[in-house]
């Protein structure tokens, strides 16, 4: 009886290589009286990508060989899910290796992913596909702030509707690495003031990437999908002064996550404050997610 309720289900897939990590989404999109986004799997391989490109300027030949058997092994499991269609894209460390184009050429020979390196602008668009602002109250403004290893795209949302987006070279991989400067942070300050100097009224900030989720598991009260800039600052004065193992053993959090979630708290933190924001959203979507809702729109289209 289930199956058949799902048999006109639609079934989408996407993958996105980060700078800390790859991950593979599938996605069953149910359409009702209301239509239904049902994540069915998350995969995530913590491949460190950005630690070559922002420190050596290109992947390493054994980073590059460990991308293509990773990418080889999510299409045999999109070939096993059998969606209507699937999206690859890459973003920051891709963008800024020198052998990142050449990388992605070589891999759609060989695999037939068509994957796309995506700039900084079309990222923040992908991330704002998922559509959240359907859902905010239209008597607030919103900032929207992805963290990755590499990047962060942020995007103001005044009356439910995108009115600015950018994406600055500021990632935990690049903090981690000591590859961002001073001028990155004064630029990135910069326009955040001055965008939120253009409108009052109070402002709420939304957080993705897998850092702020973490961050907010973290916390005792998980109402509303809402966390505080003084539970923030709580949650990283707790990590901070414990090593890292003992931030593994003693926090379950990833080797791959203990040593940049400090970098993205940071991140999180001073553009909340440079938005006068007291409070943030945690959707739990991001770019997979984006993905996943322009591919359904294109369906319907």
């Amino acid at each position: 009886m289930v199956q058949n309720q799902l048999s006109d289900s639609l079934k989408f897939a996407s993958i996105d290589i980060g700078s800390n990590a790859m991950r593979l989404l599938f996605c069953r999109v149910l359409e009702n009286s209301s239509t239904a986004f049902i994540k069915e799997s998350l995969i995530r391989m913590p491949l460190r990508l950005g630690e070559d490109a922002f420190t050596l300027g290109k992947i390493s030949d054994e980073n590059t060989q460990k991308l293509k058997n990773t990418i080889h092994a999510f299409y045999l499991m999109i070939q096993a899910y059998d969606p209507i269609s699937f999206k690859s894209c890459a973003t920051s460390a891709l963008r800024t290796a020198s052998n990142g184009q050449a990388i992605v050429d070589e891999i759609n020979q060989i695999v037939n992913v068509n994957l796309q390196i995506i700039s900084g602008k079309e990222e923040a668009r992908i991330i704002m596909a998922n559509h959240i602002e359907q859902h905010l109250d239209p008597k607030k403004n919103y900032v929207y702030i992805d963290v990755g290893g590499g990047s962060t795209e942020i995007s103001f949302i005044l009356n439910r509707e995108k009115a600015l987006s950018k994406s600055f070279p500021i990632g935990s991989v690049r903090i981690l690495k000591d590859q961002v400067s001073t001028s990155d942070w004064e630029k990135m300050q910069s326009w955040v003031v001055e965008q939120r100097n253009q409108f009052d009224g109070p402002t709420k900030s939304i957080g993705s990437g897998g850092n702020i989720n973490k961050i907010f598991s973290m916390i005792e009260d998980k109402k509303k999908n809402e966390i505080n800039i003084d539970t923030i600052r709580e949650v990283l004065n707790t990590i901070k002064p414990l090593s890292l193992k003992q931030r593994i053993v003693e926090l379950g959090l990833r080797p791959d996550r203990a040593d940049v979630i400090m970098h993205a708290g940071k991140i999180y933190e001073r553009i909340m404050d440079w938005s006068q924001c007291e409070k943030m959203i945690v959707p739990h979507s991001g770019l997979p997610d984006g993905i996943i809702h322009e591919l359904y729109a294109e369906h319907l289209s």
